[in-house]
């Protein structure tokens, strides 16, 4: 855990201090762990599993070998868009 001194405004004092109360929270410190929580995601991706990646790089092998390296062409990329 990291240690932060921070210098808030009045109106995010009292969000974080709305937010300790609502969810029975210890300090705001808890309340801001929370908020990062709910609304992180929409900022920064949360750590990716090992085996995600696994599977993602399997899947991509298995793509290339059925499929080769072949590019797709401006005309087939509209096709499939269903641009004409």
């Amino acid at each position: 855990m990291t240690t932060v001194n921070l210098k808030i405004d009045e109106y995010t004092n009292r969000v974080l201090g709305v937010i300790k109360e609502r969810f029975g929270l210890k300090d705001k410190g808890e309340a801001l762990r929370l908020f990062a929580g709910m609304f992180g995601e929409n900022f920064v991706e949360k750590e990716v599993k090992d085996e995600v990646v696994a599977e993602i790089i399997d899947s991509c092998n298995a793509h290339v070998k059925k499929h080769g390296l072949r590019k797709m062409s401006e005309k087939e990329l509209d096709a499939l868009c269903g641009i004409e």
